[in-house]
């Protein structure tokens, strides 16, 4: 791969959801380029197809949906969408990893935290029980868990909800991924703990290199976090372009709405100091 070839490139693509009442089109023919290193970031209100087309990169369905997929998912030359399900499985988390919004529903309730990682570490980096062990402590003390030797073996219901969230990074960042796609990371958690959960994963970002790939409603989160932004609504990218040509004259309709409703835009400073 090329130093001016996109990490991830996306083409055309389309996503179509099926459940037991309804078949929905939820993603129509986007498309869109992270370079390596990039963040870039997806904007739109519930229901228009952020979630949805951040699944579709790691061919992941939501609980209960089977998903038909078109188009394109090219990452490191090798098209996502094409190669067998052992490979895929070999992409996530490797290669490709996701925090979700809801860390109760991604966590397994009935083991340790420590175990959740440890199992992880062991099937991707073909660590020995004490290695992954030691790494374990590494990415909790990392991601500022409080006294993480004494807390790795709680359980998931032990900790915060911003403790939570934090763990979810831990788990998510374990294998050095080259891509992170973080859909709604501070869904309901209070102010505080939003902001600082954004600084975490801008302070992890720049110190591994890694491409961002960030979902959100809130275009102040975006502001402070990304460099590009692709605006959604109703399963299509109505807008695109740098952060701050977006800020000073949004083109579309949608775009200028969601902006107007932001009530402080310099919230990216706070986030940023």
């Amino acid at each position: 791969m090329s130093e001016n070839t996109p990490l991830l490139s996306v083409k055309n693509l389309t996503a179509t959801l099926a459940t037991r009442f309804e078949t929905v089109e939820a993603v129509r023919g986007i498309s869109f380029d992270i370079a390596k290193g990039e963040s870039l970031g997806f904007v739109g209100e519930s229901g228009c197809g952020k979630s949805v087309t951040a699944r579709a990169v790691m061919r992941l369905a939501a609980e209960g949906t089977a998903v038909a997929l078109g188009g394109a998912v090219m990452f490191k030359g090798r098209d996502l969408l094409k190669i067998s399900d052992q490979d895929i499985l070999d992409v996530r988390g490797r290669q490709i990893a996701m925090v979700f919004q809801d860390p109760m529903s991604s966590l397994n309730p009935v083991m340790t935290v420590g175990s959740q990682l440890d199992d992880i570490l062991r099937r991707h980096l073909n660590l020995t029980k004490k290695q992954a062990r030691v790494r374990t402590l590494e990415l909790l003390n990392a991601v500022g868990i409080p006294n993480a030797a004494s807390r790795v073996d709680d359980h998931p219901h032990q900790f915060s909800g911003g403790q939570r969230q934090r763990i979810m990074i831990a788990i998510a960042i374990s294998c050095d991924p080259e891509l992170l796609i973080a859909d709604e990371p501070t869904t309901a958690l209070d102010v505080t703990v939003q902001a600082q959960i954004l600084r975490l994963l801008m302070k992890l970002r720049d110190e591994r290199g890694m491409s961002l790939m960030l979902i959100t409603h809130d275009f102040g989160v975006v502001a402070g976090m990304v460099e590009r932004v692709n605006v959604m609504y109703r399963g299509e990218i109505v807008e695109t372009g740098a952060v701050d040509d977006i800020f000073a004259n949004p083109q579309h309709a949608y775009t200028q709405s969601l902006l107007a409703a932001v009530p402080r835009l310099e919230r990216a400073g706070e986030l940023a100091s």
